[in-house]
């Protein structure tokens, strides 16, 4: 568990279900509540709340043992469509409350993520037993000092693309001295990067897969991750990383894969 700013706790291994079809959802979900994940990761824009919502609900788990997130897409920034985008999510998972409630991309060129901030920070500075913690995803280090000057509320995190090939360690640092907590999308850099010989090396040498050495170095640099799969083996692999360690010489090889490798989209460039 990491201690977010605002002093909740978010289990540090997730669970991602970008591009799950909604049916695929429920069972994906489901697998991964079974073998001890207790953070799911969803969107709007996923098209997959329902499914999501409807594993949590049941899988026999306390809801209140399941961290969930969400997120609002750009076309719905500004004040009102913001709030609005949370109820709908909300009645979607059909779900009590959401853990963590997130600006999916800065989108600069339509200028609405600072009145979108206020808009969904006045949910939790009002005690909205609906929502618990917000935060932002895909935000450069000049898009957050301009929210972190001109709102009230921190972001307890930011989850942005991170790999062994894109490991941000320059956001990283900007998000220790701000107390933003770094979460990893795309944390195994899809093929690419599990086929390094750097990686297939190290995962050899321990007699583990290539993700689960990737998923072990984003524990042991302390970000939060939400790996992604479909298939149950994998799904249960992914989870099995608590039980070894990569030595500080692993860690460091491993961050000397750096290659600025970006497989999704610049952040000053999506609008939605």
């Amino acid at each position: 568990m990491i201690t977010l700013n605002n002093g909740i706790q978010i289990p540090q291994l997730g669970f991602g279900v970008w591009r799950v079809p909604n049916a695929e959802a429920v069972p994906a979900v489901a697998k991964a509540l079974e073998v001890g994940y207790r953070h799911i990761d969803t969107a709007a824009l996923y098209h997959n709340e329902e499914g999501v919502g409807e594993a949590i609900r049941a899988s026999g788990v306390p809801r209140e043992d399941v961290f969930v997130t969400t997120k609002v897409w750009p076309t719905d920034y500004g004040r009102e469509a913001a709030l609005a985008s949370f109820e709908a999510s909300l009645k979607r998972l059909a779900l009590d409350y959401v853990d963590l409630f997130l600006l999916h991309w800065p989108a600069p060129g339509r200028d609405l993520y600072v009145e979108t901030w206020q808009a969904i920070e006045g949910l939790v500075t009002a005690d909205d037993d609906r929502l618990r913690a917000i935060g932002v995803s895909n935000f450069h280090e000049h898009h957050l000092r301009r929210l972190v000057a001109e709102t009230d509320v921190l972001p307890v995190l930011n989850q942005v693309e991170l790999h062994p090939t894109l490991t941000q360690a320059g956001l990283r640092v900007v998000h220790r001295e701000l107390g933003v907590v770094t979460e990893a999308w795309s944390p195994l850099g899809q093929a690419a990067d599990l086929r390094h010989p750097t990686i297939t090396a190290i995962a050899e040498r321990l007699g583990r897969t290539p993700a689960q050495v990737i998923i072990r170095w984003h524990l042991q640099i302390g970000n939060v991750v939400i790996p992604k799969s479909v298939t149950p083996d994998r799904i249960e692999e992914n989870i099995d990383v608590f039980d070894f360690e990569l030595s500080d010489a692993e860690v460091a090889d491993i961050e000397s894969l750096d290659a600025g490798n970006r497989l999704g989209p610049d952040p000053d460039h999506v609008e939605g």
